[in-house]
């Protein structure tokens, strides 16, 4: 009789600390400050990894030239639902934020020791860092997410239309830029003349 073995392969824990940074254009000629806040969605304590982002994981365990490179860019939108100060939670099913607004390419990628410690090695840990300089995504900010991009370009995008409320499993997402993690949260306002700093931590 034939043994079936099944392996669970590992997928990115449902968790993300982001860290943010505000920094004013005329911080050289007058005293200034810096925010960092640490946010978790306050019923889970974690933030979403949707369920696009197991076919992303699937599509790089099979061949790891399609697609041809990983999470690439950070987006930022106006879109998320819900009360100002306690916009509704996240949904799997999102494919795309409700009202982006920018989205920009990685400034740098770190990996981390669970100690928080950044090393030159491959760990579990990976930091993505993006800022948005001065004019860049202005607005009232509460939702944002990391994505695998089609294109390179910022300004070329490819939303799936197929999003939240309604998920269909069957669809080809390889025409698409797919979102791998969802974050909504309590507005944060980006003035034309200050740069925006986020680092999206990934733990595997």
């Amino acid at each position: 009789m034939a043994n079936t073995h099944k392996e669970k392969i590992p997928i990115p824990r449902d968790q993300m600390h982001l860290g943010l940074a505000m920094q004013f254009a005329d911080k050289a000629k007058k005293p200034h400050g810096m925010f960092i806040l640490h946010m978790e969605d306050a019923e889970t304590g974690e933030n979403l990894i949707v369920l696009d982002a197991g076919i992303q994981s699937a599509r790089l365990y099979k061949d790891n030239s399609e697609p041809n490179h990983g999470i690439n860019m950070l987006a930022v939108g106006t879109g998320a639902t819900g009360a100002v100060l306690s916009p509704d939670a996240p949904n799997a099913s999102q494919r795309k934020l409700n009202t982006e607004i920018e989205r920009k390419a990685f400034s740098s990628t770190t990996f981390r020791t669970a100690a928080g410690v950044a090393v030159a090695y491959p760990t579990n840990i990976v930091d993505f860092t993006t800022t948005f300089g001065v004019g860049e995504a202005v607005g009232p900010l509460n939702e944002m997410g990391v994505m695998n991009t089609i294109s390179d370009n910022p300004a070329v995008t490819n939303p799936n239309p197929n999003s939240y409320p309604t998920y269909d499993a069957t669809l080809d997402i390889t025409t698409y830029d797919v979102l791998i993690n969802f974050l909504t949260f309590s507005l944060i306002s980006k003035p034309a003349t200050a740069s925006l700093t986020l680092t999206w931590r990934l733990s595997f």
